[in-house]
C-alpha cells in the first residue's frame, strides 16, 4: 500500500505595528523639514505617513528630505501642534529643524516693580509661547539668576510675581528670556533699596569654616566660592560653609553684594 503524503503550506505574514517618531508644539508660522532615510530592506523610503494632529498630510513623502507645510492644516500662530511620522523598522527619520514648533521671545513690558522686601512684580503683553522668565539681580559685576517663572503665552496681559532673596542695600533687578534661537531679551533695568543689614564673612585664614553674619548675628546669604583660576567649586544659602575639604590656596568667595578673598591652611 502506498502512502502518499500531502503536506499543506501556509504562509503566514507577520505584520509589525508602525513605529512613530513625534513632536509637538505651537504654529510660529514656520514650516518643519524631515529627513527620510531608506528603509532597513533598500526598498523605499523610511516614512509611511505624516499626521498633523491626526490629519494625514497631504503630499509626497517619498524623497530623502520633504517638508511639512503647515500652513495645509488651517493653523493659527501659536496653535498647539504635535506631528507624527509613521515609520517601518530598521531605520529612523528625523525632524530636520524641531525649534519651528518653538515660541520666539516677543514679550512687551507693561511695568516692572519691586519692593524692598524682595517681592519683584511685571505684567507684560505680546507673549507668543510659553517660555521661561528668569528675573536677575546685579551683583558681583554681573547679572545673576535670582528666580525663574514660566510665561502664560498670552497676547493679552500677562501678570507675574515672585520673592526673590535681596542682599543689602541697592538692587539691581530685570527680567529676562532666552528662546530658541540662543538670543536674551531683557526688560529695563528697577532698584530698590532693602532692609537687610550688610553680611561679613570671616575668619579670612581659613582652617575649616567661614561664618556669614550681620550686626554679629549669623545671617544666611547666597554665596560663592571660586580658586584663583576662576573654577566654581561651592555655592549655596547659607550661614556658614565648611572649607575643610578645600586646598590650601588663595579663595575669591562672593556673598551678599560685594567679593572678599579668605586663605586657606
Amino acid at each position: 500500500m502506498k502512502w502518499i503524503a500531502v503536506f499543506s503550506l501556509f504562509l503566514v505574514v507577520f505584520t509589525s505595528p508602525a513605529q512613530s517618531l513625534s513632536l509637538s508644539g505651537n504654529y510660529e508660522g514656520m514650516n518643519l523639514f524631515v529627513s527620510n532615510p531608506i528603509k532597513g530592506d533598500g526598498y523605499g523610503y523610511c516614512i509611511d505617513k505624516v499626521l498633523v494632529n491626526g490629519n494625514i498630510l497631504p503630499a509626497s513623502i517619498q524623497t530623502e528630505y520633504f517638508e511639512v507645510d503647515l500652513s495645509l492644516f488651517n493653523l493659527k500662530k501659536g496653535d498647539e501642534v504635535f506631528v507624527e511620522l509613521e515609520h517601518g523598522e530598521g531605520c529612523v527619520p528625523s525632524f530636520v529643524n524641531p525649534e519651528a514648533l518653538l515660541p520666539f521671545s516677543t514679550f512687551e513690558i507693561i511695568s516692572l516693580a519691586a519692593n524692598d522686601l524682595g517681592k519683584i512684580t511685571w505684567s507684560t503683553k505680546n507673549e507668543s509661547g510659553k517660555l521661561a522668565y528668569a528675573v536677575e539681580q546685579f551683583k558681583w559685576g554681573r547679572w545673576v539668576p535670582a528666580a525663574e517663572v514660566l510665561g502664560k503665552g498670552l497676547k493679552t496681559n500677562n501678570l507675574y510675581s515672585i520673592d526673590i532673596i535681596p542682599t543689602s542695600g541697592v538692587n539691581k533687578i530685570r527680567v529676562s528670556q532666552t528662546d530658541n534661537t540662543g538670543n536674551t531679551r531683557s526688560s529695563k533695568t528697577v532698584s530698590f533699596t532693602s532692609k537687610i543689614s550688610s553680611v561679613t564673612i570671616s575668619p579670612l585664614k581659613v582652617k575649616s569654616n567661614i561664618y556669614f553674619k550681620s550686626k554679629n548675628v549669623a545671617s544666611k546669604t547666597k554665596y560663592e566660592i571660586y580658586d584663583a583660576f576662576g573654577n566654581l567649586l561651592k555655592k549655596g544659602y547659607a550661614d556658614f560653609v565648611d572649607c575643610s575639604d578645600l586646598l590650601s590656596g588663595i579663595y575669591n568667595v562672593n556673598y551678599d553684594n560685594k567679593t572678599d578673598k579668605i586663605i586657606k591652611y
